[in-house]
């Protein structure tokens, strides 16, 4: 690994070809030293982005080869300081958890009702930092954690998980692009007209191939890193626009909307204005059975938490468990206020995609286009971002071992980028794409994985002990949401069709 070595009295001096390690943790009565091996690439990083390779790893690297060799070896070892403070450490994570999800609480609420929306949103977020501190306690990415547990089997449904969740992710934001761009487009045209260059999948497509494609082509995108703190002060404009608006909007809306929209999302409804200006605690409809994968979509940030946990100034489990507590209990308080006041401004009227609903009432508004302008160039530059680790997965898949090829580049970006838009193209809402990765990548992610893998690998507890019959009931929990959530989003695609072909035999 090592091809020149210098010991100095001052300095050590290691060119390194590879080295993928990272992890020295300071524990009560000594040094432990505990092996991390990253990917060159963190898959399923969500807008989060950097590289482990440095002098310091280098010489940690070496010494530990030289223990493994018995040479005997009279150097201290150092530990990597990280360079990330609490703050940024909690403003880092922030960014990994918050996605386009915030724009489906609203729905969400709306079809659970407030009550049950709270308990909700308050059991996800504590099962995902739960199974976050599985992770932490294991301390190893999250393939390695699944091939050091299951083998082969596990490091592919890890590996598969967060692939999906970055696929889904990708499909949401160019939702966000065929449903927000239109409106924008209309909106300084000053016109109505529905030509080819307000039809959301032309756009769709049009912005791929002039910028998505051309960025995800490039070789490094370490540049485009910045764009999520973007994202996230983006949705932080989105949240206080929507606290703004709900007193600007008077709750009896027009008929027609109120009509359509209802109709919609709850076919089975029959709503009066009256009844929609009242805001229900409990509600149980065909549409409630995605309210647990949208928020299990919009807490996923398990694969982003041990590259953040590298780069935290003098780390420890404890710190940033703590980094955790906080950064979730700021996004809990956002999406609490974001869904809040979304389903308060058009109560059952709200659509899949919050931001989408608030064109059936202003036709152009000055706010709301900035808002708009700044989430669709947030999104539209994440895209290659979340489209890298993917890439970089599925060439490791197909040639590991062979040098970069170019051909075999653009012709793995240009299939996921003809996958991700023939999904927002012909899946008729965003509602489906948060339903089905939520109830699959997410659940695995947040419940499955971080419990099965702390049960196989943490041997020093015995499966009687209640970390570990936590994590059982946890893991019993998981396969739960997941197999009865996928069951009823299928019978409600599977009821949604029959009533489709019911109407389209009927006119």
């Amino acid at each position: 690994m090592c091809s020149q070595c210098c010991l100095g009295d001052t300095a050590v001096i290691l060119k390194v070809a590879s080295v993928h390690l990272i992890s020295y943790e300071q524990e009560e009565g000594g040094e432990r030293l505990h092996e991390n091996f990253l990917s060159d690439h963190q898959l399923g990083k969500k807008k989060y982005e950097a590289e482990y390779v440095s002098g310091w790893s280098g010489l940690r690297g070496f010494i530990r080869y030289c223990r493994f060799t018995h040479i005997n070896l009279t150097v201290p070892v150092f530990q990597s300081p990280g360079s990330a403070s609490f703050g940024m450490s909690v403003f880092n994570l922030g960014n990994a958890i918050m996605g386009s999800g915030i724009l489906g609480l609203s729905y969400a609420m709306a079809n659970t009702g407030i009550a049950m929306f709270v308990i909700l949103l308050v059991a996800v977020a504590i099962f995902s930092l739960y199974s976050l501190r599985s992770v932490l306690l294991c301390s190893l990415v999250y393939e390695q954690l699944g091939y050091k547990a299951f083998g082969i089997p596990g490091k592919l449904a890890a590996s598969c998980s967060i692939t999906m969740q970055n696929f889904g992710a990708m499909a949401s934001y160019l939702y966000i692009v065929k449903y927000e761009l239109p409106i924008v487009i209309k909106a300084f045209l000053d016109s109505n007209d529905n030509s080819w260059y307000t039809n959301g999948d032309y756009l769709v497509l049009i912005v791929t191939m002039a910028i998505i494609l051309p960025l995800s082509l490039l070789k490094n995108l370490g540049y485009l890193g910045y764009t999520s703190g973007f994202s996230l002060l983006c949705m932080v404009f989105f949240l206080i626009v929507v606290i703004y608006k709900k007193f600007q909007i008077p709750c009896q809306l027009p008929e027609n909307f109120i009509n359509i929209t209802v109709n919609v999302s709850q076919p089975q409804v029959n709503t009066t204005d009256e009844e929609c200006c009242k805001p229900k605690y409990f509600v149980f409809n065909s549409q409630t059975v995605y309210a647990v994968p949208i928020l299990t979509f919009a807490f996923v940030c398990h694969p982003a938490i041990l590259p953040m946990y590298e780069e935290l100034k003098d780390r420890s489990r404890r710190k940033m468990q703590n980094v955790a507590n906080v950064s979730f209990l700021g996004m809990f308080v956002m999406y609490l206020l974001a869904a809040l006041f979304g389903y308060l401004t058009f109560n059952e009227a709200v659509e899949p995609e919050l931001l989408h609903t608030y064109s059936k009432v202003y036709n152009f508004d000055v706010v709301l286009l900035i808002v708009r302008f700044a989430v669709l160039t947030a999104v539209t530059l994440t895209v290659p971002v979340v489209l890298f680790p993917i890439r970089t997965s599925v060439n490791q898949l197909l040639g590991a071992s062979k040098e970069f090829s170019w051909p075999r580049h653009i012709c793995i970006t240009v299939a996921l980028l003809v996958c991700v838009n023939i999904l927002v193209i012909f899946v008729p809402t965003i509602r489906d794409i948060f339903g089905f990765i939520g109830a699959s990548a997410a659940a695995m992610l947040i419940f499955i994985l971080p419990s099965a893998f702390y049960i196989k690998l943490v041997k020093k507890e015995s499966m009687k002990s209640v970390q570990k019959m936590g994590a059982t009931l946890f893991l019993i929990v998981g396969f739960m949401v997941m197999i009865g959530s996928m069951a009823l989003i299928i019978a409600d695609w599977i009821h949604n069709a029959g009533s489709s072909g019911e109407h389209a035999d009927g006119h």
